[in-house]
């Protein structure tokens, strides 16, 4: 073999060797962060601290410096409880409403379920 056929054979073994090595540890990270991205089932309570209560307050009583900003509603009230569907509340969460951001971009469809869930949870 000449030498610019080895050098050839040489470089094309490296390139090979890195891109197939590059393509698998940029497939594990990427498995890596998107498992570590989901969040965990069922914890609505978290999910509801980290989006919700800086409004409608860690209680949901909507007593809050920011909450009494933006008039945000008392998710405990009995009588708002029983006027309100469910899908009425994912539609607020989904799309936002008044001053509400919409959460359609930012939480799954189980997340806002979830969501849904827990605001029933804070009935008095």
């Amino acid at each position: 073999m000449s030498k610019n056929l080895q050098r050839f054979a040489l470089g094309a073994a490296i390139l090979g060797f890195g891109f197939l090595s590059h393509s698998a540890s940029t497939a594990l990270s990427s498995t890596v962060s998107t498992t570590s991205a989901i969040p965990e089932p069922g914890d609505a309570s978290s999910l509801y601290d980290k989006k919700c209560a800086d409004c409608h307050g860690k209680d949901g009583r909507a007593r809050s410096f920011r909450g009494k900003h933006t008039h945000a509603r008392d998710l405990t009230d009995a009588q708002w409880q029983e006027q309100v569907t469910d899908e009425r509340i994912y539609n607020s969460i989904s799309n936002g409403k008044g001053k509400m951001p919409a959460f359609s971009k930012k939480l799954s469809d189980a997340d806002i379920n979830s969501l849904v869930t827990f605001v029933r949870s804070l009935r008095k």
